[in-house]
């Protein structure tokens, strides 16, 4: 015959197999929800103008070097020329570091952080430096002016 803890176990290992078989199903519908792997960005070439978001980040050069002012875009997946490819990344770069040469060049940009800016680029590689804070850097740059 059945004791009265016989109802009590048989209730609580139907909670158990429930528990643990609720996860394991959601995790398969969310495996098929998965999307689609993002598709290479298009390949921007010397000339090619880019355009996104300028963004201004204060980095500190060296152990206590002065904080200056570094500026990147943000822009949609760009792949490289090579030989610098798609820099061990799957869609390409999305944040590129315009490198400052001149203060003409800096008081260019200040005005223009926060807004949508478009640049020509005339030379371009992967970040490879420790300080650099973008995927790719844009080393020689114009600004692009709309008409």
């Amino acid at each position: 015959m059945t004791t009265p803890r016989f109802g009590k176990r048989l209730c609580i290992a139907a909670i158990m197999v429930m528990a643990f078989a609720a996860p394991a199903a959601s995790a398969q519908s969310a495996q098929q929800m998965e999307p689609a792997p993002a598709k290479a960005g298009k390949l921007i070439n010397i000339g090619d103008i880019l355009s996104g978001e300028l963004n201004a980040m204060k980095v500190r050069g060296g152990k206590r070097g002065p904080k200056t002012a570094t500026y990147q875009i943000t822009s949609e997946a760009r792949r490289l020329p090579p030989p610098s490819g798609l820099c061990n990344l799957e869609t390409g770069p999305e944040t590129f570091q315009l490198v400052i040469t001149s203060e003409a060049q800096a008081a260019q940009l200040k005005s223009r952080v926060g807004k949508e800016i478009s640049v020509k680029v005339d030379e371009v590689a992967c970040a490879e430096d420790v300080g650099q804070m973008s995927e790719a850097v844009v080393t020689k740059w114009s600004v692009v002016t709309k008409q």
